[in-house]
C-alpha cells in the first residue's frame, strides 16, 4: 500500500473513530472500541473498504501511533482526540515539569487571556517535545510553541493523563501556567 492510499484511510478511521461512527453506522462501545470486523464491513459497504492486513499495516506504522488494537486484534479505536463521549479510562499521572502545545500565532492573544480550552474535544493535548509540538503547530498557521508549567498544574491537583500514544492530556491550562 502506498503512503497517499495510507494517509487516506488514516484520516477516514481518525473521523469514524474520533468523531463520527454514525456515517458507517459503526457500533463504539464506552471506551471508544469498534470491532474490527464491523468497520472492515461497514467501511466496505460506504465503499472506503480496506483488508485487516492493510489495518494492521496503518497501526503499527502511523507515525503518531493514532490507533490501537487490542490484545488479540479483535477490536480498535483511536489512542485520543475524539470529540465524541467516550471514556478512554485513562489513569491519572504525573507529568514532567514541563510540556509544551503547538498553535498558531493568531491564536496566542486569546490563549494568553483566557487559557487553553479543549474546544471540541474532550481534553486538551499536550506534547513532551517541542518539535512535536512545532509539527502540531504548522497544522493551523505560524506556529508558536508554549511551554506549560505542568509541574505546578498537577502540585494544584489538576489531574493529568498520558494516552497510549504519548500524548499528555488535561482538561483546562489556565493562562497563569503558559510562558511563551
Amino acid at each position: 500500500m502506498d503512503e497517499i492510499e495510507k494517509k487516506k484511510i488514516s484520516k477516514f478511521l481518525s473521523l469514524i473513530l474520533r468523531h463520527q461512527p454514525e456515517i458507517i453506522g459503526l457500533n463504539l462501545d464506552e471506551n471508544g472500541w469498534a470491532d474490527v470486523t464491523e468497520l472492515l464491513e461497514k467501511s466496505s459497504q460506504k465503499r472506503k473498504g480496506f483488508s485487516i492486513e492493510e489495518l494492521e499495516e496503518i497501526v503499527e506504522t502511523n507515525n503518531k501511533k493514532r490507533f490501537a488494537f487490542n490484545e488479540d486484534k479483535t477490536m480498535i479505536r483511536a489512542s485520543q482526540g475524539h470529540s465524541i463521549d467516550i471514556d478512554l479510562a485513562l489513569e491519572t499521572k504525573q507529568p514532567p515539569e514541563f510540556l509544551y502545545h503547538g498553535t498558531a500565532e493568531a491564536n496566542i492573544p486569546s490563549i494568553l487571556e483566557k487559557g487553553i480550552e479543549k474546544r471540541g474535544r474532550q481534553h486538551v493535548h499536550l506534547s513532551a517535545d517541542k518539535e512535536t509540538a512545532t509539527k502540531v503547530g504548522m497544522r493551523h498557521g505560524k506556529p508558536v510553541i508554549l511551554t506549560i508549567r505542568t509541574g505546578e498544574m498537577h502540585q494544584k491537583g489538576i489531574p493529568f493523563y498520558r494516552s497510549a500514544n504519548g500524548v499528555w492530556l488535561t482538561d483546562f491550562v489556565d493562562s497563569e501556567y503558559i510562558s511563551r
